[in-house]
């Protein structure tokens, strides 16, 4: 709250402090409840709102089933172990892919943003391979590792790459100088540099560029086995589309957003625990 004190002279302002500063701890439960129930609120109208739009025949409910046929539907598949053989077939591609893409992209852009030499020579070839996308490199990894789980993953381990390296590489250069002249000063060896300079500095900004490509890689996973693949959920649900299985169809775009979610949740969360001092994107005094 802000006052005016009228003296005969001259005006006095005087600021009174508000619930934030005289209370913020309740200050910040307060809006951190606010936004859970927004989170969790938004969702459930909409979703509601789709069933009763199928049940009362605003749409057809044979294209868009109503959510209550689609979660039935879901668990009679779990309950009968039909659903999690394409679950674990896209989960296994993801893995792998992103554990290569990730220790590529790091180690590269790592390297390029550290040696102007390395940038000058690599960044622009692949500045031109960036922008072309990801699912036209597919019939490149089908001729290079034929069919099966090959392809696959070299297009996660590709995306996934990119996304990393990036981040990887803007991190490091953005490294203020006088930390590594510190470390120079002091004597520190190419390993130590690394170690105490390099990676705390780097890694919080790593790491956000590592979370966005596990989004990314659910993606790009769903869209390639719907070309070349026999199982996954990506080629269940374009597979079921086909039958005109539109239940089963929804069922593992389901499943893709769930798994999307955790994921990115889970790399959130190994982030938290590899960087205590960075600060987080979802924490007190956020607003």
């Amino acid at each position: 709250m802000t006052t005016t004190v009228k003296a005969p002279a001259e005006s006095v302002l005087i600021r009174r402090p508000g619930p934030r500063e005289l209370d913020p701890v309740r200050t910040h439960r307060r809006r951190r409840a606010l936004e859970l129930t927004l989170a969790v609120a938004v969702p459930l109208l909409l979703v509601l709102l789709w069933q009763l739009a199928a049940t009362r025949a605003w749409i057809d409910d044979r294209v868009y089933p109503a959510p209550s046929t689609i979660l039935a539907d879901g668990w009679d598949r779990a309950a009968a172990g039909d659903l999690w053989p394409d679950v674990w077939a896209t989960l296994k591609r993801v893995l792998a892919g992103y554990a290569v893409g990730t220790a590529a992209g790091y180690a590269l852009g790592l390297l390029m943003g550290s040696l102007s030499l390395v940038r000058a020579a690599l960044e622009p070839l692949l500045d031109a391979l960036y922008v072309v996308p990801k699912l036209a490199l597919l019939p490149i990894f089908l001729n290079m590792f034929g069919l099966g789980e090959g392809p696959q993953v070299a297009l996660v381990a590709t995306t996934v790459f990119f996304f990393v390296w990036i981040s990887t590489m803007s991190a490091v250069m953005q490294i203020p100088s006088g930390h590594r002249d510190a470390g120079q000063v002091f004597g520190a060896s190419p390993w130590q540099m690394f170690r105490h300079v390099l990676l705390p500095a780097s890694l919080p900004a790593v790491l956000v560029g590592a979370r966005i490509a596990a989004g990314v890689a659910v993606l790009v996973i769903v869209a390639s086995e719907q070309i070349a693949a026999t199982d996954g959920l990506g080629h269940l649900i374009f597979d079921s589309r086909a039958l005109f299985q539109n239940d089963v169809m929804f069922v593992g775009i389901v499943c893709v957003a769930v798994l999307g979610v955790l994921f990115s949740e889970l790399i959130r969360l190994v982030g938290r625990l590899l960087t205590p001092w960075a600060p987080r994107d979802r924490g007190r005094g956020q607003s």
